[in-house]
């Protein structure tokens, strides 16, 4: 009687209208209740009853009322949704089917129907599925949550489930692009030298099958170097615009996934017509160069077609065995290919030399590489350290996209350019502070400058630790992709434009085209507009959050007895915020959350300093970003594929004078 009574909504309405209102974002709890945190950083706690009516991450209008002496939120408009298309698993409640988000912070299942031509008898508890949310409880008479099911992703039990479930997830292509019955080459209106002659080398890892660089090296008696660098061509098969070519742009990238790839070209371009295979002659783009013995790249960039034919296929390994132990095992070159390793190994030398003296070369960090069995499961994780046949090859790309970051410069002021900005401006006097404070002999001025950013990278790469350098990186630019030239801070480089992986990635392609029309003297087939960087960073970043993802659901594989087995690990620390620290494992290269209570349960005795990349026990500083220190795995949480560990190192609890129980002080010692 009352619920339908006029006047009483009326005075609801009324009273409503009076209360305060905020507008923030839902923060979800593990216990039902919740948060409204608005953009000033208030917070107000949400009951069950109202959460109900929401979703974590949604963006709310709430009303601010007092209830049992404590001010909450009540949610009553949708300012907008964070959920629309979701991957989650099937569930079946009373037979009906529900969709289970997988997110760590939506665990309710929602009420769920098949499109249109989905039968909804192919579908099983817990098989994964996409779906769209298409009605919020907040919106119109809406009472509850309801989606609909698109697409059925795979199996509850498919091992491979974490590569279709990932790729799913960011919208990414599952497979190849399709082959083409014939290739042919395109008339370019280009002429090529004939090089197959010459000893071009590759240097790849052992398992690789798209090889697009190949190098040949000249040591002069005078200690200077001529390098020729061919890149494999593949748009001398695709042209601007055709099928091919717009599958390629839309894909961005070739996907790097663990335990497999999914290539940007079809893999008879990417493995075979244009990957630079021993023995087989191949169209290239050659960039040739002098660089003095000082490291100095000179003034003689020349850009070129060519037909090369690799005269040997070599790996890595082998390469850096034979030069960092005088042999190996398993191969031996004969002169002609030793005398190219040994000039390669001299250019590297000095162009390292010259960028760890004049711009920024970054510290060698390993690569985890996982190794996978016949049927998908986890068999090991490999730590495969930078050694020295790879700095080889990353000095001559490096050369070589400085090489294309000069010509396109000069002759186009247009490219696809790698670019670095150093500080963001609003945080460059928040980084001057951290500077100060560690009585680094640089001033503001400075840092604005390449010049200037470089010695401050290189100073920071001679320190003891690695904390500043962490802290400092939370205040600097990301690097982009745009369309005009620009220095590369990071790099410590006044321009620099990719062309070396033309197989891998779209970007190259352009830039390989804008190349062959300076070598033909033609107009360019393809310029780069001002939305590339966009959509090449928008690539990018799918990319890597799939290579985590795929990563994180590996690692939880990986690690299913760590726990029981109480193994013990290094750990380095890379964030710290105010509930805790992410770690990475240094054996294997897993990320790991600490929680704050997991170092010590007492809130009155740890502060975790986000903003000062700190942890204080007792107010005295026991960790900082950069530290390596043991940990055990406590928690592995398969549904969310996250890992929370501990440390190693007990804290014990302070006597009634102050002291701990297990270490006395100073002055008593």
């Amino acid at each position: 009687m009352f619920q339908d009574n006029p006047l009483l909504a009326q005075l609801k309405k009324q009273i409503q209208e009076t209360l305060p209102k905020k507008e923030g974002n839902i923060k979800a709890t593990d216990r039902g209740f919740g948060f409204l945190e608005t953009d000033n950083k208030e917070s107000f706690f949400i009951p069950p009853t109202y959460m109900k009516k929401v979703m974590h991450g949604d963006r709310v209008i709430a009303v601010i009322r007092t209830e049992k002496e404590r001010e909450v939120a009540e949610p009553q408009e949708l300012v907008e949704q964070f959920v629309n298309r979701f991957i989650g698993r099937v569930k079946l409640i009373r037979d009906r089917l529900h969709v289970v988000p997988d997110h760590p912070q939506l665990k309710d299942a929602i009420k769920a129907r098949t499109i249109k031509g989905l039968n909804p008898e192919l579908l099983k508890e817990g098989d994964w599925v996409v779906a769209n949310l298409t009605r919020h409880p907040l919106v119109g008479d809406n009472k509850t949550f309801f989606c609909d099911i698109k697409e059925k992703i795979t199996d509850s039990n498919d091992k491979i489930a974490p590569w279709w479930v990932t790729l799913a997830r960011h919208e990414l292509p599952n497979a190849e692009p399709a082959p083409q019955d014939s290739w042919s080459m395109l008339d370019e209106d280009l002429e090529r030298q004939d090089l197959t002659e010459l000893p071009f080398i590759t240097i790849d890892g052992e398992s690789t099958k798209d090889m697009d660089d190949a190098i040949y090296t000249v040591a002069n008696d005078n200690g200077s170097f001529e390098i020729t660098i061919a890149i494999a061509d593949p748009t001398s098969y695709i042209s601007v615009g055709d099928k091919m070519d717009d599958e390629a742009r839309q894909r961005g990238f070739t996907i790097y996934l663990p335990g497999r790839n999914i290539p940007m070209l079809p893999r008879e371009l990417s493995d075979e017509l244009c990957s630079l295979i021993e023995n087989e002659k191949r169209p290239a783009i050659c960039c040739r160069v002098t660089v003095c013995k000082d490291g100095i790249i000179q003034n003689d960039i020349r850009f070129f077609a060519a037909w090369i034919k690799s005269q040997a296929r070599l790996a890595y390994d082998n390469v850096s065995d034979l030069l960092e132990n005088g042999q190996c095992d398993s191969w031996a070159p004969n002169t002609v290919i030793a005398e190219q390793v040994k000039a390669l190994q001299g250019f590297a030398n000095v162009r390292s030399d010259w960028r760890a003296n004049n711009a920024v070369v970054f510290p060698d960090r390993p690569d985890y590489r996982f190794e996978l069995s016949a049927d998908n499961d986890v068999v090991a994780i490999h730590t495969d350290p930078r050694r020295t046949a790879n700095r080889m090859i990353e000095e001559a790309m490096i050369t070589a996209n400085i090489c294309a970051g000069r010509v396109l410069q000069d002759k186009f002021g247009m490219g696809v350019f790698n670019y670095h900005n150093g500080f963001n401006p609003e945080k460059l006097d928040t980084a001057m502070d951290f500077l100060r404070n560690a009585e680094a002999p640089f001033e503001k001025e400075q840092l604005t400058s390449l010049e200037g950013f470089s010695t401050l990278r290189r100073w920071l790469n001679a320190q003891e630790t690695t904390y500043l350098d962490n802290r400092l990186r939370k205040f600097q630019a990301y690097s982009e992709v745009g369309n005009a030239p620009a220095p590369h801070y990071a790099m410590g480089l006044d321009v620099y434009a990719t062309w070396t992986s033309p197989i891998r990635k779209y970007g190259d392609m352009i830039n390989h085209r804008l190349l062959k029309a300076i070598i033909s003297g033609n107009e360019p087939t393809q310029t780069p507009d001002d939305s590339v960087g966009e959509e090449i960073a928008n690539h990018r970043r799918r990319h890597r959050m799939a290579e985590r993802d795929v990563s994180d659901w590996l690692y939880v594989r990986l690690l299913k007895d760590a726990v029981k087995d109480e193994t013990v690990f290094t750990a380095e620390i890379f964030d710290i915020n105010r509930a805790g620290m992410r770690v990475r494992l240094l054996e294997n290269g897993a990320a790991a959350f600490i929680p704050a209570p997991l170092i010590l349960d007492n809130k009155q005795r740890i502060e975790c300093n986000g903003e000062l990349g700190i942890i204080n026990i007792d107010k005295v500083k026991e960790y900082q970003l950069g530290d390596s220190f043991e940990v055990k795995l406590t928690e592995i949480r398969s549904v969310t594929r996250q890992l929370v560990a501990k440390p190693v190192k007990e804290f014990p609890a302070p006597t009634a004078e102050g002291e701990t129980e297990q270490q006395p002080t100073e002055e008593k010692a």
